[in-house]
């Protein structure tokens, strides 16, 4: 569990992991330079909980500080929480059965967004990708979050943990490196992870750099893995890698995100990835931001 001012929710995502019905649970978290009151919150909890392990560290983010935990992990099994997160009090349990009774390397599982003073997401169940095209689900987009799901070490330790050379899309890239190892993976298909929507000092990647790093993570991973993606054509390869870059433009375009917007449009046109219908956007794109922003309010008035 990585740790950054996570002080209003900290200590009861601790009492959730510790109140989990799977009893043997080592938690290792690491504080990354928070300057809230987050490292006296783990100084007291650390004497209320004899399985918490706590390790500090210069503000780095949350994936050196995953790396840094996983350096110090003893058990053979491994799943990840973000401190503002929180799964249902039986999801170790039932993620571990569904691995141990599957002889599986990773068990996942379904997940709600709590958005606070607002209204949460829809529950979600993900499909079971053991069962389908594995590869071609999992280019399509992250195929879950970090939270819902329990992984072997043995499989961790075999691609070296997380990557940090596309920041926003980690996540997603762990992921997909792993689906490269084993493709031996079984759904628990319930809801059982929680992933709180919140304005406490949250940090959200900028959308359109979320998109574009999650593009390098395709296209690395088709580059390394031709054998894995050879059953996909080329046309669904370039629609697979692209198609989210296009979507996306449109939906910040049109919520008004215009930053995102721009650098998506742009970004269509530097992939050639646009047809005849896109072009009055890709065009007014082309303008500088500011101007692009004035034309768009107008417009839109």
């Amino acid at each position: 569990m990585p740790c950054y001012n996570a002080e209003a929710y900290l200590a009861d995502t601790i009492k959730n992991v510790f109140e989990q019905s799977y009893p043997n649970i080592e938690l290792i978290i690491v504080d990354d330079g928070s300057t809230d009151k987050s490292p006296e919150i783990l100084a007291q909890l650390g004497h209320q909980y004899s399985c918490l392990s706590i390790f500090y560290q210069k503000n780095q983010g949350p994936y050196p500080a995953r790396n840094f935990a996983l350096n110090h992990i003893k058990g053979d099994l491994i799943a990840f929480l973000d401190a503002d997160d929180y799964w249902s009090l039986d999801c170790l349990d039932k993620l571990y059965n569904g691995l141990i009774k599957n002889n599986a390397d990773l068990s996942y599982c379904g997940w709600q967004n709590i958005v606070e003073n607002g209204i949460n997401s829809s529950p979600y169940i993900p499909p079971a990708y053991e069962n389908n095209n594995l590869f071609f689900h999992f280019l399509k987009g992250c195929p879950w979050p970090i939270h819902a799901a329990l992984t072997r070490k043995s499989v961790i330790n075999q691609i070296n943990g997380f990557s940090t050379h596309c920041f926003s899309s980690m996540d997603y890239d762990f992921w997909l490196r792993i689906s490269a190892v084993t493709q031996n993976i079984t759904l628990v298909p319930e809801v059982l992870a929680f992933y709180r929507w919140h304005s406490h000092g949250q940090i959200s990647s900028v959308k359109w750099k979320q998109i574009l790093n999650a593009r390098v993570v395709k296209k690395d991973f088709i580059s390394k893995n031709p054998a894995l993606v050879a059953h996909i054509s080329k046309k669904e390869l370039l629609f697979l890698v692209n198609n989210q870059i296009s979507v996306q433009a449109y939906i910040a375009f049109w919520n008004r995100d215009l930053d995102s917007s721009l650098h998506l449009f742009r970004a269509m046109i530097r992939f050639n990835y646009w047809e005849m219908k896109d072009l009055k956007y890709l065009l007014l794109s082309l303008f500088p931001a500011n101007l692009f922003k004035k034309i768009v309010l107008i417009l839109g008035k």
